[in-house]
């Protein structure tokens, strides 16, 4: 009786040591899976705009072409007001971070500073005065529509659309937050250098 006692006692260790290693094989798996789907919704968010800007801006453009080997110069000239969209934002993509796995959290040791995404002028031509063997054409249109992009680009600096854009990464750590969340993780951004009173925003 004692030894049967013994045996089914032994029997019931046994099974309890195999069950409890294969549910821990069965739940790090399932979290090394959640790892990876948390990284890649994270990349696939890819680009995230958080400020949109306007620029008017007269631009004058002006184009002189020599004739007859230098003899003759031909000049044509435009005044342009360009209305301009600049949107700036966060590129995903260069985000620095690691999981750990054990504790379910995702670490966040570097963010991306702010960046140009985009510049979409809209060009009005005033005062054309073209030259007698240089005038306007078709063509001309990419050149200063590329022109005008440049102009802008260089004006952005001088605005303070890039400190707003800073301003707002504190949306880009909420927006990871939330998705780290659906998977019952947590985000450690305590590496990063987001004010005290951004960080009671998060939390």
């Amino acid at each position: 009786m004692e030894l049967l006692f013994l045996g089914l006692a032994g029997g019931a260790v046994i099974s309890y040591y195999v069950l409890r290693k294969f549910t821990s094989a069965k739940s790090k798996n399932l979290t090394e899976k959640q790892s990876v789907v948390l990284l890649d919704k994270i990349k696939k968010v890819s680009k995230l705009i958080t400020v949109e800007g306007e620029f008017a801006e007269i631009y004058h453009h002006q184009n002189t072409k020599e004739k007859f080997l230098g003899l003759i110069t031909s000049k044509k000239k435009a005044i342009i007001l360009i209305n301009a969209k600049v949107h700036i934002g966060f590129d995903f993509r260069k985000i620095k971070m690691h999981t750990d796995t054990q504790k379910k959290v995702l670490i966040l040791s570097e963010f991306p500073q702010p960046e140009v995404f985009s510049v979409e002028p809209n060009l009005r031509f005033y005062d054309i005065q073209n030259g007698l063997l240089n005038k306007f054409s078709s063509e001309d249109l990419t050149e200063v529509n590329k022109e005008a992009k440049e102009h802008i680009l260089q004006k952005i600096p001088e605005s303070n659309l890039m400190q707003i854009a800073n301003k707002e990464a504190l949306e880009a750590v909420t927006l990871m937050q939330n998705l780290v969340e659906t998977i019952g993780w947590k985000l450690d951004y305590s590496a990063l250098e987001i004010p005290k009173s951004s960080q009671n925003l998060i939390e």
